[in-house]
């Protein structure tokens, strides 16, 4: 297997010396031996050296939690799950150490800069189950955002149109003349000056589908970083929060049929909390 690694992993990784501190392992969670024969149709992992990564600031509320699901209330600029430069600052990580669930997993996605509602596996065996809800459109999303007010703008109105997200690409773009992939109801709950806090009831989930809806109707949501236009914002520039809080998540639960409904402790305007692990700690009592 020592063989085989040196073969597929580029010239500049020292294999050897991550063989000895035992950072490949098996699917089992043994680790590789240098002189292990080798074992075809295998995967095999390992923990990559990871950069340092700035503390995001905020709890993760827990909202519900029993044996089969964990539902959390998320802070803004936090990683649902770890990718690209956020991997330690994400929830999937925080939880599984924090909880003591090492099986912990998203059954949805939230952007990293939208704060509120996301619903966790505890064990691998519960997700299908509950993420099949969501590709069945089974369960009911309010998401609340704060936007411009226009007076001339006839609400509620229900938005309609084809998004898309290509790979590498920062924005997403509506589609002319393509078959509807996104739908969302926005209704206006209340006006504070110029700005308005508005209800979003989309029963789609394309990637920034209401913030896309929200600018193509003349209402940018504030504090968004990429609609408009795009702006160049630090990794660790915390201090304007994207106004879209995911308020609200109802679904009749496939294991037993009950009816469950759930609430952000998160009202609009957002802000940024404090920093500190006592603060994340207090969220999960």
């Amino acid at each position: 297997m020592g063989a085989w690694l040196r073969d597929k992993l580029p010239a500049h990784v020292d294999v050897a010396a991550m063989l000895r501190e035992q950072r490949f392992v098996y699917d089992s969670g043994r680790p590789v031996r240098e002189d292990d024969a080798y074992l075809p149709h295998t995967f095999v992992w390992f923990h990559r050296e990871l950069r340092e990564e700035p503390d995001v600031p905020g709890a993760i509320h827990v909202v519900h939690r029993d044996e089969r699901i964990v539902i959390v209330d998320k802070p803004p600029f936090l990683s649902s799950i770890p990718r690209g430069r956020h991997v330690r600052q994400s929830v999937v990580v925080r939880l599984r150490e924090e909880l003591g669930l090492p099986e912990l997993s998203p059954v949805h996605r939230l952007d990293r800069v939208t704060s509120g509602l996301l619903m966790l596996a505890v064990e691998r065996r519960w997700r299908g189950p509950y993420q099949s809800l969501f590709h069945a459109r089974r369960v009911s999303k309010v998401y609340r955002a704060l936007a411009p007010v226009r007076d001339d703008l006839a609400l509620p109105v229900t938005v309609r149109n084809h998004v898309r997200k290509e790979r590498g690409r920062w924005q997403a773009e509506v589609v002319e003349d393509a078959p509807v992939n996104a739908e969302t109801v926005v209704e206006l709950e209340s006006r504070h000056g110029r700005y308005g806090v508005y209800r979003l009831s989309p029963s789609t989930g394309r990637t920034h589908q209401l913030r896309l809806h929200l600018h193509g109707l003349g209402i940018p949501i504030v504090g968004d970083p990429l609609y408009p236009v795009m702006l160049d914002v630090a990794i660790d520039d915390f201090t304007s929060p994207l106004q879209l809080l995911a308020s609200e998540l109802a679904f009749d639960d496939p294991v037993d049929s009950i009816r469950r409904h759930f609430r952000s402790r998160r009202s609009l305007p957002l802000e940024t909390e404090p920093t500190s692990l006592g603060a994340g700690r207090s969220g999960l009592s």
